[in-house]
């Protein structure tokens, strides 16, 4: 099965940034739609340019809150990757949401434009924890939210974060048991981590301690995959045949396009894989689509090498793990030449990795080490 050709919308805009939250993200008070529906339309135009002998499997709009875009600006844009790209008949499009009112009331103008999946950023059903999470909704409004998007469109995710500060396990298995009677078919749970440059971080606030954290995370896997949700990548749970198909084309080396501030892509020719980053800034991005005719920063030829260490970290991710044919596909390396043998060996005796005719795959306690696991693999 072939990992598909993804394109990646990146709206940079939040109505507030949240303390945890390292994306590329800006509180701004007024967009000018227009500009910046004009702005995507003609990157679009550029990749299709290089890219149109590609089939689209997916476009993911991600931010950001996407869901303050304008309906018509993402009809806009899911025609012209229509128009652009030969598209496939089961085309997932996919927009993450917020749970307001304000943005749930726009679910249904959303499935009009073409959306048919939601990702919503729940994060919680507990009210003192969406406050120390930073979150404008309450858990009424999420339950509120799901119940809308579950109208207007066939597939909805949302989001959990769990080992929060002073959150005990049991606390975290309740908390699961409720989200689990509203979840559909996906369910996406992260563990709470304090990055560089965020509030969390600037506070010095912490997260559970480590035993606890490990605690909550047998307890996700037990409680999902008895609920029928199996983990098939490390944070992301659903049941079989109901996977996010564009995040699986990161996870498989796919090729994608992305667009918009900060984004990102990989494309592949010829000459090889190019990796490409868009400015960051969103005035400087537009200015520079507006007045440049691109709003690329940087492009530049992956090493082989480099390539490989890339997907195989990426591959890792899945439960299923990586094959061999996605792993040459991606990197034009076979994975059994590529891999240490002697490294391989060490980590299947210490039963954190399984090599076989499948693929490489991490055991499920090679998966709660995967950084170790990877480190080591490829010193």
């Amino acid at each position: 099965m072939s990992a598909g050709f993804g394109v990646y919308v990146h709206w940079p805009f939040c109505e507030s940034k949240c303390p945890y939250c390292d994306f590329n993200s800006h509180v701004c008070e007024g967009v000018d739609q227009r500009a910046w529906r004009e702005a995507y339309l003609n990157e679009l135009d550029r990749y299709a340019g290089e890219t149109d002998d590609q089939t689209v499997t997916s476009i993911f709009f991600g931010g950001g809150t996407p869901s303050l875009m304008a309906p018509e600006t993402v009809a806009a844009i899911i025609e012209r990757v229509r128009t652009r790209w030969t598209c496939t008949d089961d085309l997932e499009v996919t927009a993450e949401a917020n749970p307001s009112s304000a943005e749930a009331a726009l679910f249904s103008a959303f499935a009009e434009a073409g959306i048919n999946r939601l990702s919503i950023g729940v994060q919680s059903f507990n009210d003192d924890a969406l406050k120390f999470l930073g979150r404008r909704h309450t858990a009424t409004a999420a339950l509120t939210a799901i119940e809308a998007a579950q109208k207007a469109v066939p597939r909805i995710s949302f989001d959990l974060i769990y080992a929060r500060p002073g959150q005990t396990a049991e606390d975290w298995r309740n908390e699961l048991r409720q989200a689990l009677g509203l979840a559909g078919e996906h369910l996406s749970v992260y563990q709470l981590t304090i990055e560089r440059g965020t509030a969390f971080h600037r506070e010095r606030v912490g997260t559970a301690d480590e035993e606890a954290a490990v605690e909550m995370l047998d307890i996700t896997a037990e409680e999902l995959s008895v609920a029928g949700l199996p983990a098939y990548e490390i944070s992301n749970h659903a049941r079989p045949g109901a996977e996010g198909r564009h995040n699986l084309t990161y996870w498989r080396g796919g090729d994608y396009v992305g667009i918009g501030p900060g984004a990102h892509g990989r494309l592949k020719s010829a000459d090889g894989t190019a990796a490409v980053q868009e400015i960051r800034l969103p005035e400087t991005w537009l200015n520079a689509v507006q007045t440049k005719g691109s709003g690329t920063q940087k492009r530049r030829a992956v090493a082989q090498e480099e390539r490989a260490q890339e997907v195989l970290m990426m591959g890792l991710r899945l439960t299923r793990g990586l094959s061999a044919v996605d792993f040459m596909a991606a990197t034009g390396v076979a994975l059994d030449t590529f891999l240490d043998r002697a490294r391989v060996c060490a980590l299947q005796e210490a039963d954190f990795l399984v090599f076989d005719d499948a693929g490489l795959r991490a055991t499920p306690e090679g998966l709660k080490r995967l950084d170790a696991v990877l480190a080591h693999l490829l010193a």
